[in-house]
């Protein structure tokens, strides 16, 4: 991540102090002159963008993966380091920022009640906080304009669709727009243009991809900027003071560019002869002169450029990882999959790059294979540099990846398709993607596993618990055995959006809906678990809790069915510190080396800093007793 500053004065990019990210800032022009202004050692920063009065860094941390951010502020001066939202258990968001308020961002707390957020006005200079709007109606969400008043608000429906209601003159709220739940993940208001007269929305009402549209709040006129049949529009490109779309781009396999704005044309073709990759604006000036440009690609880290339009000229920055540069990996290939229904899966493969030297996207002889399933499950794979590709790619395995139905980007039928369908329809769609991959001779249909986390983590205790003649072993990280205990767990902060999950999963509220959650859950079909399992979790998760992963081990332990069982004492709902990802990366090739056959370094030092315990299963991977004890010497 790079970002100039409003007036182009200074970049500021994210780069390790010592192993872990913080932000780091120089002059525009000479990045090897930046220093890091923060100071995290443990988790890392991963969000942050500059205040538009040019002197601080904004960005956002929880504690040990609690999912209670916190804003910070850091002045870039001399480092002074300010919380802005210092409160305990309380979930932090960012609403806007405005270069029309350069010293004060809107941020949304539910500090006065968990479930909801309030509005608060916060200055990022003295941390002066003031109320800007006390939800008192239920909304989940708001929209706000440059001057940070707020004019609309959401709240979620019975049937899971969402309610859009205006702000009037006299601060009540009137309906606006309501959207049916077969809407609802793929329409929405964007934003205002610089005159505030004008929002931009996606919006697949009377359509099945999302298009880009603009309505007309005076007139109520409203027209369609662009649209693509085969995915949704997914981003834009704004204009930094007059707010209009200059383009916008959809993915069905790969990112495609629609340029709105003639202004912009001259730039993006200039900017397509810079480098290979997709291109991407991923900061600009105030005054729009200056723009930084990353080029994303397959088998590359990314590559950032510092581009002058009125000089039209871009010069090389920099690498987000520089250790990656001249190494010899792997390409990823979009493939087109189709689902026994005729459900196209677009989906994603690597190999080793000694099994196809012509990079065709096929191997010379079937390789064990990892499917690498995302989670979500509304979200999606996309193409470009993938860790988890290259790094099992580099260990002998094929590794797919496949956009199943549920995944966000490719219209509302998909998504819909889904629902009420964990465990049924979009399980047939992995194993759909299986057969394909052994069918066309790119996987050993002995040697296949299963791995994913979150939805990822479900659908692989899913593959173990439901088919397991298909996969030899599985890697659950952080997913839910019980799709019961899963709704009944949630974030108080999640508690208003329970109506589109309910509706999506299964209800639990309900006999019907009971039956139907315990039937697809894992935990119900242990018994039915006869391959290698290894399960991985934070123990401060706050999605999928603890109590996810200890209830299928226990179980398992009961029924005498071995199992593997990493528990991480300071994470979450994923690893974010880099010991403990080094550290599950040993056990998990040291696990997969096990039961696949492909490639394995020895753990040695690699649990040196981290906080896992393995309270269950450490036998079942070569290595790990002895790597254990060792730890525990020091």
């Amino acid at each position: 991540m790079a970002r100039l500053s409003p007036d182009g004065s200074r970049l500021a990019f994210l780069a390790p102090v010592d192993g872990v990210l913080n932000v780091w800032v120089g002059p525009a022009g000479d990045s090897g002159a930046a220093k890091a202004i923060t100071s995290d050692t443990r988790r890392g920063i991963r969000q942050f963008f500059w205040a538009f009065n040019n002197e601080h860094i904004v960005y956002l941390q929880d504690r040990e993966g609690d999912e209670n951010w916190r804003v910070y502020s850091v002045r870039i001066s001399d480092g002074e380091t300010l919380d802005l939202t210092p409160m305990e258990k309380v979930a932090a968001r960012i609403e806007n920022v405005s270069e029309r308020i350069p010293t004060d961002i809107l941020v949304s707390l539910n500090d006065r009640d968990e479930q909801f957020h309030d509005i608060h006005r916060v200055n990022v200079e003295t941390g002066e906080r003031q109320i800007v709007l006390q939800n008192d109606e239920g909304f989940v969400g708001f929209i706000t304009d440059d001057d940070f008043f707020v004019r609309f608000a959401v709240r979620m429906t019975a049937t899971g669709g969402s309610d859009y209601l205006q702000r009037t003159a006299d601060g009540g709220w009137e309906d606006f727009v309501s959207i049916e739940s077969e809407d609802a993940l793929t329409t929405e208001i964007l934003c205002f243009d610089g005159s505030g007269s004008r929002i931009y929305m996606l919006d697949s009402r009377e359509r099945n991809t999302a298009a880009l549209t603009r309505l007309d709040l005076t007139t109520g006129e409203g027209d369609v900027l662009a649209v693509d049949g085969e995915a949704d529009i997914s981003r834009v490109m704004i204009h930094p003071t007059e707010k209009h779309i200059q383009a916008c781009a959809s993915n069905y396999d790969r990112i495609r560019w629609t340029v709105l704005d003639q202004a912009v044309v001259r730039d993006l073709e200039f900017l397509e002869s810079v480098s290979d990759g997709e291109v991407d604006v991923v900061s600009r000036t105030l005054d729009d002169q200056r723009w930084i440009v990353a080029f994303h690609r397959d088998d590359s880290p990314v590559h950032y450029y510092l581009y002058d339009r009125s000089r039209q000229d871009a010069n090389f920055l920099f690498t987000n990882q520089p250790a990656l540069e001249g190494l010899p990996l792997t390409k990823q290939h979009p493939i087109v999959i189709e689902a026994r229904d005729g459900l196209k899966l677009v989906s994603y493969l690597s190999l080793p790059r000694l099994s196809d030297p012509e990079h065709c996207g096929r191997p010379n002889e079937p390789l064990p294979l990892v499917l690498n399933v995302h989670g979500g499950p509304w979200a999606r794979d996309t193409w470009g540099y993938d860790a988890t590709h290259q790094w099992l790619a580099n260990r002998g395995y094929a590794v797919l990846s496949v956009n199943y139905r549920g995944s966000t980007g490719f219209g509302k039928d998909f998504i819909n398709a889904a629902n009420l369908q964990w465990a049924g329809a979009m399980h047939d769609d992995l194993l759909d993607t299986v057969e394909w991959a052994v069918n066309e001779k790119i996987a050993d249909p002995a040697r296949i596993a299963i791995m994913g986390g979150s939805y990822g983590g479900y659908a692989t205790l899913v593959g173990l618990a439901f088919t397991p003649d298909v996969f030899a072993c599985g890697i659950d990280i952080v997913g839910p055995s019980s799709l019961l205990t899963l709704l009944e767990t949630v974030p108080p902060y999640w508690v208003p959006l329970i109506e589109m999950m309910t509706t999506r999963v299964g209800d639990h509220r309900t006999e019907e809906g009971q039956a139907l959650l315990k039937e697809r859950s894992p935990l119900t079909h242990v018994d039915r678990i006869s391959k290698p399992l290894l399960i991985a979790q934070g123990a401060n998760d706050p999605r999928v809790k603890q109590s996810e992963s200890d209830q299928i081990v226990a179980e398992m332990e009961a029924k005498k069915i071995p199992v593997t069982y990493a528990l991480y004492t300071d994470e979450g709902h994923g690893f974010a510190r880099p010991e403990n990802r080094l550290s599950f990366y040993a056990i998990a090739e040291g696990f997969m080396a096990e039961h696949l056959g492909g490639r394995a370094e020895p753990i040695g030092d690699d649990f040196a800093g981290s906080s896992v315990t393995v309270p269950v299963g450490t036998g079942e991977i070569a290595g790990l007793e002895s790597a254990l004890a060792g730890v525990s010497a020091k």
